[in-house]
This record gives C-alpha cells, sequence and structure tokens, in this order.
C-alpha cells in the first residue's frame, strides 16, 4: 500500500520523551482518541508529530494533520479538517455530512493540533466524525481535554530537569542552532546550563528561548541574570518598554492585592501570581525574552499577531510598517526575532508560535493598536486580493491559484473584519478572490462570503455583477442549476444596465455553461457569439473574453460541428498559451481530447488528456483532474489496453470521491465513456478489470494521476 497522508516537517531535532513516545504509542494503537494535555510550550506537538510518524504506516489511508492554531473561532473548523484530510466537496450537502461519508470506510489518523480555544466546536465535531468512521483514530493536542465521550487523556509534562540529561541536551541542541560555534565547554558551564533548565522548570519553549537570548553573555551571565527575574515573585514590564530603550520592571505584589496606581491590563496579564505555576515560569520566560527584544523588534512582534498563515518578508511589511517601523526596520526586526527564536524561518517562510502569538496579542492590544492592525492587515490582503485578479490571464496565473490557496485563512480573517468595517472593500474582496476559491474548492465560503457581502449594504457597478457571477459559478460547480441560471440572469441584467462588457462576458459564460449542462448547446453558442462580437473592444486574453470562447468551443462539440470545433480549441489554446493561462488552456485541451476521441483518433485524444490533466495538477483542481482522467481512460481504452484503462478509471474515482460527486461531465461525454468502458472490460475480462479498477481506487491519489500522465501503453 502506497503512503499517504500529510505530516508537517520536523524543522528542528527532537530531544528525549521515550517514556512518553511509549506511552502515546500504546494509546494511539489501542484508542480511538487520544488527546494530549499540557500546559503551553510543554512540548504537545513536537511529540505528537514524533508519535504519529512512528506509527503511521498503521494507516493504509494515511496520517492527516490539522493545525487548529490559525483559527479564531469555528466557524473554519469543518473547512479546515475537509481540507486537512483531502476533502474538497461540490455538493450542496452540509459540509460535516460531507465530511462523515468521505472518513466513513477510510482506516486513518486524524490529529488536530491546539484545540483549546476550540474545545467545544472540536468535541460536537468529533462526536459526529467517530460515530460514522469505525476505522478512524483521533489525536488532539490541547491545554485541557475536550469531555469528547471516549476521549484517553495523555499529559506531557515538562521535561524531568534533576538527574536526567533530556532538558540540559536540549539547552545544548538550541544553543548550537543559534551558534555553531558555542557549546558547555567553558568551566562551569554546564552546571550553569542545569541550573538555568531548572529555573525554567523544564519547559522546552522557556528553555528555547533562553538559549536564543543568550547573546553577548556566557552562559553563567545568562544564568544569574535568569535567577534575578525569578527570584522577584511579580515581576512585569510596562507598556513603554514597547518604544522605550529600556524595560521597566514593576514591584512585587502581594497574592490579592489590588493593582497600583497606572497598572496596565498586560501587568495584571504578566502578574506571576495569577497564573498556575508552570504557566507562570513560561510567561516569566517569555517576558524576559520580549525584554531582550529591541523596542522594534517588540513593536513587531505585537503587530505581526493578526497574521494566521505562513508569511513572507513582503507581507510583513504590508502587515506592520507604520510610525517607527519603517519597511527596512521591519526587515531588520524580523531577522532579530528569528535570532531570538520568537518567529521560525523556513526558506523565505515565517511563521509564530501560537503561544507567542498570544503574548504578542496581549502587547498589541495594551498599545491600542489592535484595530490599526486589523485595518492593515485587511488591506494588505486586499491589495493581494486585487493583484491575484489582475493576475489571472498573466503568466503567473499558478503562482496565484497558490498564493490565494494558502493565505486562505488570512482572507476570510480580513474579510471578516471588512464586512465589520468596510463593506464595499469586503464586497470588492469577495468578488475578486470567489472565483479562485471555487476553483480551489472552497465553494461553501465562496458562496457564503458572497452572499453576506450582498446583504452588507447596496452593491453597485462591477462589484455587484462579480459577486452574482461568484455566486452562479459555486452554485454551478454544485450542481445546483436552478441557481445558477439565475444567478446568470442577474449578471447579464447588471452588466447591460451598467454597460460592463467584463461583466458580460462573464455573465454569457456562466449562462452558457448552464445551458450546456441542461442540454442547450444551441442557446448557449448564439448567446456566445453575439456577446463576443458586442464586446470587441475587451482585450483578447480578458480572462472572461477566454471563457466565453470556451463556451463556443463547448457548445460546437455538443452539436457535432467536430471540425470548427477543432479549430476554436486549438485556437484558443493557443491564445492562452500565448499569455501564459492555463485553466482555460486545459479545458481547451480536454475538448480536443473528447473530440479526438469522437473522431476516432484515441492516440491524440489521450496526448491532449495527458496536457489537460498537467494543467490541472499545476492548479490543484482536483474536478478538473476527475474529467480529464475519465477522458484518458477512455482514450486508453480505445487503445485496447483494458487493464491500464480500468487503472486510471479507478483514480478517477478517487478523485470524484474527493469532490463528492458521482462522475460528471458535458451529455455527450456520457455515452463515450460508457463505450470505451465496456470496451475496456472486454479486453480484459470483468475480474482483471476489477482488480486493476479496485487498484486505482484505493492507491493514493497523486500516485495514480502520475501513473495515468505515463505515456507507454500496456497492452
Amino acid at each position: 500500500m502506497t503512503k499517504v497522508g500529510y505530516l508537517p516537517e520536523e524543522t528542528s531535532s527532537f530531544v528525549g520523551r521515550r517514556a512518553e513516545l511509549a506511552r502515546l504509542h500504546t494509546a494511539l494503537t489501542t484508542r480511538r482518541m487520544t488527546t494530549l494535555i499540557g500546559p503551553g510550550g510543554v512540548g504537545k506537538t513536537r511529540l505528537a508529530l514524533r508519535a504519529v510518524r512512528a506509527v503511521a504506516d498503521r494507516y493504509p489511508d494515511g496520517a492527516w494533520w490539522a493545525d487548529l492554531s490559525p483559527l479564531s473561532d469555528g466557524r473554519l473548523l469543518l473547512p479546515t479538517v475537509s481540507d486537512a484530510v483531502g476533502l474538497a466537496d461540490h455538493t450542496l450537502r452540509m459540509p460535516v455530512e460531507a465530511l462523515c461519508e468521505w472518513l466513513g470506510d477510510k482506516h486513518l489518523l486524524l490529529v488536530l493540533d491546539s484545540a483549546e480555544h476550540l474545545r467545544g466546536p472540536c468535541s460536537h465535531l468529533l462526536a459526529e466524525i467517530l460515530t460514522t468512521s469505525p476505522a478512524l483514530t483521533v489525536l488532539v493536542t490541547s491545554r485541557q481535554p475536550l469531555g469528547t465521550r471516549g476521549e484517553h487523556v495523555v499529559e506531557v509534562p515538562p521535561l524531568p530537569v534533576d538527574g536526567a540529561p533530556d532538558a540540559l541536551r536540549l539547552f545544548a541542541d538550541r544553543l548550537r542552532a543559534t551558534d555553531p560555534r558555542a557549546g558547555l565547554d567553558a568551566p562551569g558551564d554546564e552546571a550553569a546550563a542545569a541550573e538555568i533548565c531548572r529555573r525554567l522548570e523544564g519547559i522546552p519553549l522557556a528553555i528555547e528561548l533562553a538559549a536564543a537570548g543568550i547573546g553577548r553573555h556566557s552562559v553563567a551571565q545568562l544564568a544569574t541574570r535568569i535567577g534575578a527575574r525569578f527570584d522577584v515573585p511579580g515581576v512585569t514590564v510596562g507598556v513603554a518598554g514597547a518604544y522605550g530603550s529600556s524595560c521597566a520592571a514593576g514591584a512585587p505584589s502581594a497574592p490579592g492585592a489590588s493593582p497600583a496606581p497606572g497598572t496596565s491590563r498586560l501587568d495584571l496579564l504578566a502578574d506571576e501570581t495569577a497564573w498556575p505555576r508552570r504557566h507562570r515560569t513560561l510567561r516569566t520566560a517569555i517576558g524576559w525574552s520580549h525584554e531582550l527584544c529591541t523596542p522594534l523588534e517588540r513593536l513587531l512582534w505585537a503587530r505581526l499577531t493578526p497574521l494566521r498563515t505562513d508569511f513572507d518578508a513582503e507581507v510583513a511589511r504590508e502587515v506592520c510598517a507604520g510610525g517607527p517601523l519603517t519597511p527596512d526596520a521591519v526587515d531588520r526586526a524580523l531577522q532579530g526575532l528569528v535570532a531570538q527564536s520568537v518567529v521560525q524561518r523556513d526558506g523565505d517562510r515565517y511563521r509564530m508560535l501560537d503561544t507567542l502569538r498570544e503574548y504578542g496579542r496581549m502587547w498589541l492590544t495594551e498599545l491600542g493598536e489592535a484595530r490599526a492592525a486589523a485595518d492593515r492587515h485587511a488591506r494588505s490582503f486586499l491589495g493581494l486580493a486585487r493583484r491575484a485578479h489582475e493576475g489571472w490571464t498573466g503568466p503567473d496565473q499558478v503562482f496565484w491559484y497558490h498564493k490565494v490557496s494558502d493565505t486562505h485563512l488570512d482572507l476570510c480573517v480580513a474579510l471578516e473584519h471588512l464586512l465589520a468595517h468596510d463593506v464595499e472593500g469586503a464586497q470588492e474582496m469577495a468578488g475578486r478572490v470567489g472565483f479562485f476559491w471555487a476553483c480551489c474548492g472552497h465553494l461553501a465560503e465562496a458562496r457564503n462570503y458572497a452572499q453576506r457581502a450582498l446583504d452588507a449594504g447596496p452593491a453597485e457597478g462591477p462589484r455587484r455583477t462579480r459577486l452574482h457571477w461568484v455566486l452562479g459559478v459555486a452554485a454551478l460547480l454544485q450542481s445546483d442549476f436552478a441557481t445558477a441560471e439565475k444567478y446568470g440572469a442577474l449578471c447579464t441584467a447588471t452588466a447591460l444596465y451598467d454597460r460592463d462588457d467584463e461583466g458580460m462576458l462573464g455573465a454569457t459564460y456562466l449562462t452558457g455553461i448552464t445551458q450546456l449542462m441542461t442540454g442547450e448547446p444551441e442557446a448557449a453558442l448564439e448567446a456566445a457569439g453575439r456577446v463576443l462580437r458586442m464586446t470587441e473592444g475587451v482585450p483578447v486574453d480578458s480572462g472572461h473574453r477566454l471563457r466565453c470562447r470556451l463556451v463556443i468551443v463547448f457548445a460546437l462539440t455538443a452539436l457535432g460541428r467536430l471540425a470548427e470545433s477543432e479549430a476554436a480549441a486549438t485556437a484558443l489554446r493557443r491564445a492562452c498559451e500565448r499569455g501564459g493561462e492555463f485553466w482555460t488552456r486545459s479545458y481547451a485541451d480536454y475538448q480536443l481530447a473528447l473530440i479526438a476521441l469522437l473522431q476516432g483518433r484515441p492516440d491524440a485524444s489521450a496526448t491532449h488528456a495527458r496536457a489537460m490533466l498537467a494543467g490541472k495538477h499545476r492548479l490543484r483542481d482536483r474536478f478538473g483532474i476527475a474529467l480529464g482522467l475519465d477522458l484518458l481512460a477512455a482514450a486508453i481504452a480505445a487503445q485496447g489496453a483494458g487493464a491500464q484503462a480500468a487503472r486510471v478509471y479507478g483514480t478517477g474515482q478517487a478523485y470524484w470521491r474527493m469532490v463528492g460527486h458521482p462522475q460528471r461531465g458535458t451529455p455527450e461525454l456520457g455515452p463515450v465513456r460508457e463505450r470505451c468502458e465496456r470496451q475496456a472490460r472486454a479486453a480484459v475480462g470483468d475480474e482483471a478489470y476489477q482488480r486493476a479498477f479496485e487498484r486505482g481506487r484505493s492507491d493514493n491519489a497523486e500516485v495514480g494521476l502520475a501513473a495515468a500522465l505515463r505515456t507507454e501503453l500496456q497492452l
């Protein structure tokens, strides 16, 4: 069985935890639901990842990881878990129903990481999927148990610090990661490092921050500084320290005492007496690390906290620059935070651990910058949506497609903020990213945000047309043809009223594809031709114009005018190729494959089908891949390779399951597909056909697609 699943990469070495790994291994192999609990920074995620890697091969359908730390509430929990397990549902079902069906017959391990802030929604979801998925195993990491029925709790303690080397090994390892020349070689270093670990109570994140913060100090000096700080029971850092050249230390506070005049909210949050012991230790260690940062590094730490997904330096500048933080200062401060292990770096991408983000968020609130930071974040991602929309038909289409997909959570956060504070911005953003989301499989989100943006206030001009168009395209992909027809008519009416040529082309594409799917190719052909003539002023490489030409190709094929359709598809493909456009080009390849198959040229059909699949694979378009695999299987069957065709049909079924549909396609494809499938069965016999089909359906879908793309024929 080919290994499947997704687990994040381990970015640093793993130290100790033999006893915990043994307990977790037993739990994962004997229990259906296990929750790893422990305070922030104790290493739950790292332990879970190491344990899951060790048992992943036991699960034929893989081990899949869902990071819940970026979610602010439960609204995006279901889409996040669905994405994590490879489901991109294209149906009108309730999302939880689709997820339950997808997981129902799978033997897999699902990890929900950092679930403490979503305990209620997670508990409810797990009760659903564990009931309907008998072979499902779930591992959760959380600061507290979820309280779900059947939950088995495993507590993660800090690393031992008395008579055990693990905490000391971690300190030394992280010290070398900061400076490869560093070590514990000087006299007294090892004893000083052991004292640091003892003071930090073996909490891994606190130890890592201490090692990263050694700077110009010796290990002995670091131990003295940490000891001095921890010996003061109520040390706090005033808000002025975010900008000032030094950090102010507050006086000790007695348990239960009233706050002194002028005490900030952050002071109260940092007060050690308000937290359980290990939470206080970590919070104090983070506060000490915060003190070691420069004023601008502290400010950047706070301003980075609205970001929910990994980011690059350009995004950091857009979201965080302002006032004393110039763009150049952002770059310098970002590298400083990396050196302090506050921000993690992987290539040109950066991310912040959730525990450190929480601390930065407290500072952001205390500074009075929470609203301004959210405004900058929303403006940045509205700008991204605009650039992606403009770059759709250019040579960077694939880049923008992936960028929108990878920043999905940040786009949702930005949209929520705009819906509350800038309705016109929300309407523009939902209209510009909606088609990307529809193509990426986020159909429920595309419809939800487009409808909420329309409901939030009056929408005028192209904003209104785009929102109607997004709603119609999402409905079309969900086979909700009545709704697609309704929004096609609304798009047409508003575009005519506004004299919006781009809107007219978009409306005609939406209406035309709906007509093709409901058996009206003549109407689609006539309308597309008329609107293309009416809008000759629109550039030939416009996305809507290319898609409108695609309607003509589909309609000519459906009407049996194959020579005309082939010529139109070839011209359309060339136009797309000149501009670096993949999405429409792949459907031109699809039509060329279908035309060749209808003309009795299965070898040419297979070539075009593989070109279509290569394009759809670059775009991660599972719906398009499913369509292309069906056509490729038919072409292979027509060449007499029955077993190979059966396997490709099986891989196609795996992709159809990912989008929640039975086989689909334009009406004229159905009879061809059925005829070729009968031909494949006849070539190898029912038993051999079924074996090959099941192999394709059960294999890793990526592996099956790679096999389908190989050109050698297996007769």
